[in-house]
């Protein structure tokens, strides 16, 4: 019997990320002679940003724009994730063009933390991110406010905040979450701090939609296959929690980054595979994967 092979329909790159990749790809292609920086990696997998690289993009950090060489006629790309205001303030400084990429949900979400931290100035309230701790998105929502909000990674966070008095209860809090992390997570978090929170806690909806219905669906995908091939690059974080569900759904789920990394004994011989990855992971791979699957279907029948 032969491998029975299926790619997730729904995964692949998410409408930010294909929009920052496309917008990288007009302006290299446009320039073939020239080069386009990237404040920090365009998308969190290796194959692509390889990819992107040999076109001319060359990924930077924030400390490699003042030694930028001639910025005035350079440009710098600001990837979906968004930037802190002080990104901007320091690239006008420079002269270096910007091609702002930002998600238009990161930007509502950036725009509705500025809002409800100017309203709880009055009030002495605080805001809380439920985010990964570091991630260029919690970073750039933080530079909306100045840092002053506290930010939870997880349960065990929470609990030690609440426990410290980093998070006041006798304040009125408002929370909104990073918007890729996992919205039963995020549900769960609320509960609890709903329940300490004393002066009352507002709950903001900023988990993006797209992600949000990715998580249902892909229980269901990983529930309907024998395995899962998860591909996504080990610095995903959005790869990282929807591996992490499809791990609690299905037990035969295994997590790689490239097609070489396939152990043909993780199958039996007449399994059905299903592969799907995360909002960084480009399509292409998913069906590099898949071909390689294939190549062991073939030698089983």
């Amino acid at each position: 019997m032969a491998l029975k092979v299926e790619i997730d329909k729904r995964s692949g790159f998410c409408g930010g990320v294909i929009r920052a990749i496309s917008r990288a790809e007009e302006f290299l292609d446009g320039n073939p002679s020239g080069r386009l920086y990237s404040l920090g990696a365009i998308v969190h997998n290796e194959a692509e940003l390889k990819r992107l690289g040999d076109k001319g993009l060359v990924t930077i950090g924030h400390d490699d724009i003042a030694g930028i060489p001639s910025p005035e006629g350079e440009t710098l790309l600001i990837r979906a994730h968004g930037e802190p205001p002080e990104t901007y303030t320091q690239a006008r400084k420079v002269g270096i063009n910007v091609i702002d990429c930002t998600c238009p949900v990161v930007l509502r979400l950036q725009e509705s933390i500025r809002k409800a931290y100017n309203e709880l100035n009055g009030t002495s309230g605080q805001i809380i991110i439920f985010g990964k701790v570091g991630h260029a998105e919690v970073l750039g929502l933080l530079g909306q406010v100045g840092g002053d909000a506290v930010v939870i990674e997880d349960m065990p966070m929470l609990l030690e905040a609440l426990g410290n008095g980093r998070i006041c209860t006798g304040r009125p809090l408002e929370i909104f979450s990073q918007t890729t992390k996992s919205p039963v997570e995020y549900s769960e978090i609320c509960k609890v701090l709903s329940e300490h929170a004393d002066a009352g806690l507002t709950v903001h909806n900023t988990i993006c939609s797209q992600v949000a219905s990715r998580h249902e669906e892909l229980a269901a995908f990983a529930l309907s296959h024998d395995v899962i091939i998860f591909v996504s690059g080990a610095s995903s974080s959005n790869g990282k929690v929807l591996c992490d569900l499809c791990l609690s759904r299905n037990p035969r789920t295994y997590h790689i980054s490239s097609p070489d990394e396939i152990d043909p004994e993780w199958f039996g011989p007449d399994d059905s595979v299903g592969v799907c990855g995360a909002t960084s992971t480009p399509r292409w791979l998913l069906e590099e994967v898949a071909a390689k699957l294939s190549t062991i279907k073939k030698l089983q029948g």
